[in-house]
């Protein structure tokens, strides 16, 4: 779905949304954003699982704000894959469509006939899509594929929270995300084949193989540097392997970012002329010494008078902003990326927009995500009419 200004960029392609959660459904998100009619298929009783996986006690039109950010736009067919009416309904969308998404565990797929290899039986044309957790054949693909776990297999938790604090896992469900986005990447690479060469493709990832490619800069250094592990700084880390002033720092008032900035640079705008005296090399095996003298003087000041101070010298900062204040600046206003969609039981959602801009204009559709079986009639009556 798209802005009333002119058909989206994937317009005419009809996605089949057979995945639930976040991962695969955050995929066909993306496309519907971008053009795509999106048909959700799910069951009859109860729908996607994510419709009562509830991220606060908020919930709308009876299903989870997590099911309304991720599901707007789409349609909604129900049906039973035990049944062989209703599969063959589906069998015969997959004819009709040009993509389907799944993130079935492996080996389910298979048992219910809707497989790849049975898919480009019916529509050799189809671009299929599937995620797991950790791939199709290795001995993790019958484990649960879960963000939590996917995040504490893959070495990132690591990388977060100060030297001796254990591992620490994202605040987000990062793992999800990232192979939505990754697999989404896969299925317009493949939509771009097919219109040169006409044939499909079987485009595949999990969120072990996102999360480790996630960290393909740091890995690419442990890999060449004798095997050595990130050393995390054990005050105000914010980046394993880059050296001081790196992090974020209280304010007299608030919270301050400090980046990638040469000591001998910030030394006379902090008012510290012992930074001057440390070494480039010093910078990082000295980090946490040289953060306690950065910090002990930003916090002598609020965060207005350092950012007037060392904006203007261009040094890289910026204010920690929490929700409230990132939505009360006008960048924020000036973004335009928060809309309202409607449906037409009354059901309304402030959430966000599509983060893309196509020749100046944001794709927004209105329209929230569905109750369960909303379009089957519709959907069915299409099929009996082709």
């Amino acid at each position: 779905m798209t802005s009333d200004t002119k058909p989206g960029l994937l317009d005419g392609i009809t996605v089949l949304d057979m995945s639930q959660f976040l991962s695969g459904p955050m995929a066909a998100l993306k496309l519907g954003d971008l053009g795509a009619r999106v048909i959700k298929i799910e069951r009859p009783d109860g729908g996607d699982l994510c419709r009562s996986l509830y991220l606060s006690d908020t919930e709308i039109g009876g299903d989870s704000t997590l099911f309304h950010a991720i599901n707007r736009g789409k349609e909604s067919f129900a049906a039973n894959m035990k049944d062989e009416a209703d599969l063959k309904a589906i069998r015969a969308l997959i004819a009709r469509a040009d993509v389907v998404i799944q993130n079935f565990r492996p080996g389910v797929i298979e048992r219910l006939g809707l497989d790849y290899e049975a898919a480009r039986r019916i529509n050799p044309r189809i671009v299929y899509a599937s995620i797991t957790g950790y791939g199709p054949d290795n001995e993790w693909r019958l484990l649960p594929g879960q963000d939590l776990l996917a995040q504490a297999r893959s070495g990132v938790m690591w990388l977060n929270g100060e030297a001796g604090d254990g591992p620490v896992p994202f605040g987000l469900a990062i793992a999800d995300m990232l192979c939505g986005n990754l697999i989404v990447q896969g299925i317009l690479a493949a939509l771009v084949r097919r219109g040169v060469t006409g044939e499909g493709a079987h485009v595949e990832t999990s969120l072990i193989e996102a999360m480790i490619d996630f960290q393909f800069e740091v890995l690419t250094t442990h890999l060449n540097d004798g095997g050595r592990l990130p050393q995390k700084s054990a005050f105000r880390n914010a980046h394993a392997y880059l050296s001081a002033p790196y992090g974020v720092y209280k304010t007299a008032d608030g919270w301050l970012a400090l980046a990638m900035t040469p000591l001998a640079k910030l030394s006379p705008l902090l008012d510290l002329p012992s930074l001057a005296d440390y070494s480039g090399a010093e910078a990082f095996t000295k980090r946490d010494e040289i953060k306690h003298l950065i910090a002990a003087r930003l916090e002598a000041e609020p965060t207005s008078f350092w950012l007037a101070r060392l904006e203007p010298a261009d040094i890289w900062t910026a204010e920690v902003l929490d929700w409230p204040k990132l939505m009360s600046t006008a960048a924020f206003r000036q973004l335009d990326l928060v809309q309202t969609v409607t449906r037409d039981d009354g059901v309304s959602i402030r959430t966000t927009a599509c983060p893309i801009r196509i020749d100046g204009q944001r794709p927004k559709s209105g329209v929230a995500a569905p109750t369960i079986g909303m379009q089957s009639a519709g959907i069915r009556a299409e099929l009996g009419a082709m």
